[in-house]
């Protein structure tokens, strides 16, 4: 099978997960803030010939709007907005598949999704394709009830522009742009393993209405923790599907499954989630700490370019030292490096379907 190079959607989206998991690999969703991020996975994908999901919270598209904008729900719209007009414009050309996702969206959120669902029905109109391959909604926090039912409103408007919908169900620990939960030593970690029953409901109501995928929580939290912490039950991944295909007789592997808070995972877990249908795994953490190293180890062996224009050692300009290229594109290198670990874990590499 073969997808044309860019930004997929519909039934091509549906392809790229279905190759994912008949294929025993998964795709690194990676968080970006701004061009360089950006640029730098279409950069790894393209060097290692993976397809890749780029996608933004919140909090990361306000910031690509710019820090200085008065109106911080408007930024957040029109940097998702700017953020997907860019990589539409680029991908193709990094001979790339990418989806397109922006990641947790709380009830409070719920008008961010709105609105750029409002944008990509605008641009389907222009392009016959959405300005996103898909949005999360994550309302864990609420009743399961309340979740579902507006996770149905949304896809039901989403599917008629051929997008896909990632809920959450259970709770991921940690917390990412104001969303999540803490997690403490000792305390009660019950809410963070979804329950199967939880799984069907959410199958049952919305798989009549479009493309989804599940971001069931089994143990898994955003940012790095010390071991023993962290306790990762992958097998409530393979009991959901187990449920939903006794249930309803469907084939193997029925949900499209999500892992969020991959960063620092073992990789035998990896793999065992991905045997059980996970499709993508986020690595924010992870890919963040890549940056700043870059720029710290750049800045540790040029430090005087950072304090001076002329070297008070021997009077040489630092122009080409603190060209802000320089230590970016040090960023970027880094940021490069980890997900070429991250590709290898996950078994992309090798395996675009872009031609």
């Amino acid at each position: 099978m073969a997808l044309k190079p860019g930004v997929v959607s519909g039934e091509e989206y549906i392809e790229l997960v279905n190759a994912c998991k008949d294929g025993g690999y998964a795709l690194a969703a990676v968080n970006c803030v701004g061009t360089n991020s950006v640029n730098a996975v279409m950069e790894a994908a393209a060097k290692k010939n993976s397809d890749v999901i780029i996608q933004f919270s919140n909090g990361g598209t306000q910031f690509y709007a710019g820090a200085g904008m008065e109106d911080a729900f408007q930024a957040k719209v029109l940097g998702a907005v700017s953020a997907a007009q860019h990589v539409h414009l680029l991908a193709e050309h990094y001979g790339i598949c990418a989806v397109l996702h922006t990641d947790h969206a709380n009830k409070k959120l719920i008008p961010w999704v709105d609105a750029m669902v409002e944008h990509s029905e605008t641009y389907y109109k222009q392009h016959g394709k959405a300005l996103y391959s898909s949005h999360m909604l994550d309302l864990s926090e609420e009743s399961i009830d309340d979740n579902l039912n507006e996770c149905a409103r949304m896809l039901e408007r989403m599917a008629k522009l051929d997008m896909s919908l990632e809920i959450e169900l259970g709770i991921t620990g940690g917390e990412e742009d104001g969303v999540g939960h803490d997690i403490e030593e000792g305390a009660d970690s019950s809410h963070l393993y979804t329950q199967p029953e939880d799984v069907l409901k959410a199958y049952d109501l919305l798989s009549p209405i479009g493309h989804f995928s599940v971001a069931a929580s089994f143990g898994n939290v955003h940012g790095v923790y010390k071991p023993g912490n962290v306790k990762l039950r992958p097998e409530i991944l393979r009991n959901s599907q187990s449920l939903v295909c006794d249930t309803h007789g469907t084939g193997h592997n029925p949900l499209n499954l999500v892992f969020h808070g991959g960063s620092g995972s073992e990789k035998a877990k990896i793999a065992e989630a991905i045997s059980y249908g996970v499709f993508k795994m986020n690595i924010d953490t992870d890919t963040q700490f890549a940056f700043a190293e870059g720029v710290g180890k750049y800045v540790d062996q040029h430090g005087n370019a950072f304090k001076y224009q002329i070297d008070p050692e021997d009077g040489t300009p630092q122009k080409k030292f603190y060209d802000p290229r320089k230590w970016l594109r040090a960023a970027e290198n880094s940021f490069v490096t980890r997900l070429d670990e991250a590709f290898e874990d996950l078994g992309s590499i090798g395996r675009s379907l872009a031609k």
